[in-house]
C-alpha cells in the first residue's frame, strides 16, 4: 500500500508593510508630521552673458520662480537657480525660456548644473515651513545676496556607521551652522541629490549671506570637522555668485 505523502505545512507569510517614502518631521500636536511636497533647486551657469539683468524679467515673464547671480569666476558669467515643486518645469517651461532670447545665446557651463530636493531630519517642528516656506525666503531675501553653492559626496564609509556615530557628526556640523546663523553671518540650505546628479553626488549644499567673507569663514570651519576631514569624498566644484534679480516671494512664503 503506498503511504500518501505528507504535505508540508507553509508558515503564513508576513504581510509587507506599505513603502513610505514621504518626509517626516517632530511631533506636532502629539503626532508626528508627514509630508508628500518638497522643492526641487537646479542651478544652471552660462558664460557670453552682456545683459546679465535682462534674464530675471524674462524668467518672470515665463512665470518661473528663480535667483539670477552673477558669477564671481567670470566677469561675462552669470547663473540661475529655477525653484519648482514640480520637477516637470525643469524640462518644460524653463528649457522653453533658455532655447529662447534672452538665453539662447548664452554658452551653459554644464560643470556647474546642479539639483537637488529639500529633505528632512526627522525632527523638525514645522516640516512643511522647513521644505517649502523657509528656503525661498532664505535664497530671495534682497539682505542676503552672496551664494556659494556647491556638490559633495561622502564616503561609502560613512553609510556603514552607526546611527550614533553619524547623529554626533551631523550634530557637529549642526552646532557651527547654527552660531553662524545666530549671528546673522550665513544661512545653510541642504538639498538631496541621490539619483539626479550626474557625477552621484549626495547632497548639494547652498550657503547664503550678507557678505562673502562669512561664507568662506563657515566653509574653512566645517574643515576640521570629523564628517568633513575623514568621510567626505569630494567637494565642489564651488559656484560663487552675488544676486542681482530675485523672484518676488508670495505672502504665503
Amino acid at each position: 500500500m503506498e503511504m500518501a505523502h505528507a504535505q508540508p505545512v507553509q508558515a503564513d507569510k508576513e504581510t509587507p508593510k506599505a513603502l513610505d517614502i514621504r518626509e517626516k518631521g517632530g511631533p506636532k500636536d502629539g503626532q508626528t508630521q508627514y509630508s508628500d511636497r518638497r522643492l526641487f533647486m537646479q542651478l544652471q551657469a552660462f558664460g557670453d552673458c552682456g545683459d546679465p539683468k535682462s534674464l530675471g524679467p524674462a524668467l518672470a515673464e515665463a512665470g518661473i520662480e528663480a535667483v539670477v547671480y552673477a558669477d564671481l569666476a567670470d566677469p561675462k558669467g552669470a547663473a540661475v537657480l529655477a525653484v519648482s515643486e514640480d520637477p516637470n518645469l525643469f524640462v518644460t517651461k524653463l528649457r522653453e525660456a533658455f532655447n529662447r532670447w534672452p538665453f539662447d545665446n548664452l554658452s551653459l557651463k554644464p560643470e556647474y548644473t546642479m539639483i537637488g530636493r529639500t529633505y528632512s531630519l526627522g525632527y523638525e517642528p514645522n516640516l512643511e515651513d522647513w521644505l517649502l516656506r523657509r528656503p525661498k525666503r532664505v535664497i530671495m531675501d534682497r539682505q542676503w545676496p552672496w551664494a556659494v553653492w556647491y556638490p559633495l559626496r561622502r564616503t561609502g564609509a560613512f553609510a556603514k556607521l552607526s546611527h550614533q556615530e553619524q547623529g554626533q557628526m551631523l550634530k557637529e556640523h549642526g552646532i557651527i551652522g547654527r552660531s553662524f546663523g545666530d549671528a546673522e553671518l550665513a544661512q545653510d540650505i541642504r538639498l538631496a541629490c541621490a539619483g539626479m546628479d550626474k557625477n552621484d553626488n549626495d547632497f548639494v549644499i547652498g550657503l547664503i549671506g550678507k557678505d562673502l567673507y562669512p561664507l568662506s569663514a563657515l566653509v574653512q570651519s566645517m574643515r576640521a570637522t570629523r564628517q568633513t576631514s575623514e568621510f567626505i569624498q569630494s567637494m565642489g566644484p564651488f559656484f560663487v555668485g552675488r544676486a542681482l534679480w530675485q523672484s518676488e516671494l508670495s505672502k504665503s512664503s
